[in-house]
């Protein structure tokens, strides 16, 4: 589970350390697809959905203008972006966080397990005015692993995010992006009624930029490989924050 790095108060929304929200108490209802991730066998007559009903099709998302230029989710091809991917996460402040540093083929494997995979993750570039600046990764949080440490909900979907250059970082911009992205994500998945993240409790920035971006921390989980801040934005309350 790659982390979400980006760069407020978390208002009503948070709660205590450990602590979840009343909202996030609701009892899981185990999907077939969330079954078979599972390992358990989903009732006799149900049909698994085929890859392009996981996600949808990020690539005809289209452009939306924000205030930082007109921003694109581009799905990734490793023989164009491979390069510029591998380079950004060997970028030390990306690295402490996604642990893929090292030669490309640390970052083709990363790729190519989502690419090969049943389309529940997609990897993305994020191109702002032409520009490719970040790396996305949209995914079905309900179907992946983090939904064994969280109530999950049917439909949930997960973002990960880092900003590629420097010049970048610290200037809200990934605020703005996340904002963006998450506005996209409910606007062409009408049954998600939730955008989560789970950064790095360590990333203070991240944590920051998803607050500023209407997030609400909603609690601590002790992930396999880190402790992180589940972040939530609920589609019902997306025009109050």
């Amino acid at each position: 589970m790659p982390p979400a790095d980006a760069h407020a108060d978390a208002g009503s929304g948070a709660v205590p350390q450990g602590g979840t929200s009343v909202e996030d108490t609701l009892d899981l209802r185990l999907t077939e697809e969330l079954l078979a991730l599972l390992g358990e066998d989903p009732p006799v007559a149900a049909v698994r959905p085929g890859a392009s009903d996981l996600l949808g099709s990020p690539a005809a998302w289209h452009p939306v203008t924000t205030s930082a230029g007109v921003f694109q989710l581009v799905p990734v091809q490793p023989a164009r972006d491979l390069a510029m991917i591998s380079r950004w996460m060997n970028d030390p402040a990306v690295a402490e966080f996604w642990e893929l540093a090292g030669p490309e083929s640390i970052t083709a494997g990363h790729l190519c397990r989502q690419l090969d995979g049943d389309g529940r993750s997609v990897p993305c570039l994020g191109v702002l005015d032409g520009r490719p600046i970040s790396y996305w990764e949209i995914y079905r949080a309900d179907l992946d692993p983090l939904a064994r440490h969280y109530p999950a909900r049917p439909h949930d979907t997960g973002i990960h995010l880092l900003i590629g250059s420097v010049d970048n970082r610290g200037r809200g911009i990934g605020t703005t992006l996340l904002r963006a992205v998450s506005d996209l994500v409910l606007d062409n998945r009408p049954l998600c009624a939730r955008v989560v993240a789970e950064p790095d409790l360590r990333n203070t920035p991240s944590v920051s930029a998803f607050l500023s971006a209407g997030f609400r921390f909603s609690a601590e989980v002790e992930l396999p490989d880190k402790r992180a801040a589940l972040m939530v934005r609920d589609r019902a309350h997306r025009a109050q924050l």
